[in-house]
């Protein structure tokens, strides 16, 4: 199988008939053998409705149901997890993204051996209350990830199988897949300038409150990307200039405390433990302790298998 297209799907009963068809069109004029997987993420609306309707219409359709909603990267999770074909495509379901940006993309990942292409909405139809925050956004990551995209966001993207297959999508880590990938070892990352349509049903599922959780998704991905194999390494390090510190201090007490006995003879003002640096120094050694043994268990866990996170799908068709 040439494509399988994975949508994830909120309240969109209005923009899938037309999707589909447009789809459908697509595929048939390139001759491409395909599936396309829907996931309705907890729809309150009828686009489940919709979703079986596609695939009475088309065998190629399928679709998975939640029985609330998980977000998108647990439709992601799931769709990637039943997708069959060479190359997998992500688009939303909004009608924002197009299907005709199809070929070109599983031409990039077929022909010209890319592991990711990641859609690049050049000029976008958003509020500027959205924009600004989105380039500051993709700026931050850039410079931390050091994967050079203009638009790490956009929902339409390729795949090769090999990548959705070894990588694990929760949480809000869907904005930042090609860091998965790139921490996975798929480092053949790069960008495709697609059509951003103005929305034509519905309203956007996203709020300001994205942008934070977002950032602290970075942190913790690039924390998890760098150290999840060799934790000691990070705790050990913070461990050890903790230890040195507590210990300078500890030093310091002490020969504060010699010089005045045996050197200068001339008494301490105030008693060792009535010092501030002797608390410091006490401080210090306990967190330079206590990162110790937080390494060394992480070290124990990263030995362990990783459950993988399961989400309840209540019904499927195709």
């Amino acid at each position: 199988m040439n494509i399988s297209l994975v949508i994830p799907a909120k309240d969109e009963q209005e923009s899938l008939p037309e999707l589909s068809q447009w789809i459908s069109r697509v595929m048939q004029t390139h001759g491409f053998s395909y599936e396309v997987i829907f996931i309705d993420d907890g729809s309150t609306d009828n686009t489940w409705e919709e979703i079986k309707k596609a695939s009475h219409t088309n065998p190629s359709f399928r679709g998975l149901q939640f029985n609330r909603n998980f977000g998108k990267a647990a439709a992601l999770h799931m769709g990637f997890r039943e997708a069959n074909g060479e190359v997998v495509i992500t688009m939303d379901a909004d009608l924002q993204d197009s299907p005709d940006e199809i070929p070109e993309l599983y031409k990039m990942i077929n022909e010209q051996k890319y592991h990711l292409v990641s859609g690049w909405k050049k000029k976008r139809h958003d509020p500027i209350s959205k924009t600004l925050p989105s380039k500051f956004f993709n700026y931050v990551t850039r410079k931390i990830s050091g994967i050079h995209l203009h638009d790490f966001n956009c929902g339409l993207k390729a795949y090769h199988q090999s990548v959705v297959k070894n990588i694990t999508v929760y949480g809000e880590m869907h904005r930042y897949i090609p860091v998965l990938a790139k921490w996975a070892g798929f480092t053949k990352i790069t960008e495709k300038v697609v059509e951003h349509r103005e929305r034509k049903y519905g309203h956007s599922k996203f709020g300001w409150e994205r942008f934070v959780r977002g950032f602290l998704d970075l942190l913790t991905i690039t924390f998890v990307g760098r150290f999840a194999q060799r934790p000691m390494h990070f705790f050990g390090a913070w461990g050890i200039v903790s230890f040195v510190l507590g210990f300078a201090f500890t030093a310091k007490i002490l020969w504060d405390k010699v010089d005045s006995i045996f050197i200068s003879k001339i008494p301490l003002k105030r008693d060792v433990t009535e010092q501030p640096i002797f608390y410091l120094a006490l401080v210090a050694l306990v967190i330079g302790v206590q990162l110790f043994l937080t390494g060394f268990l992480a070290e124990l866990l990263t030995r362990q298998s990783i459950s993988t996170k399961e989400y309840l799908v209540i019904d499927r068709v195709g």
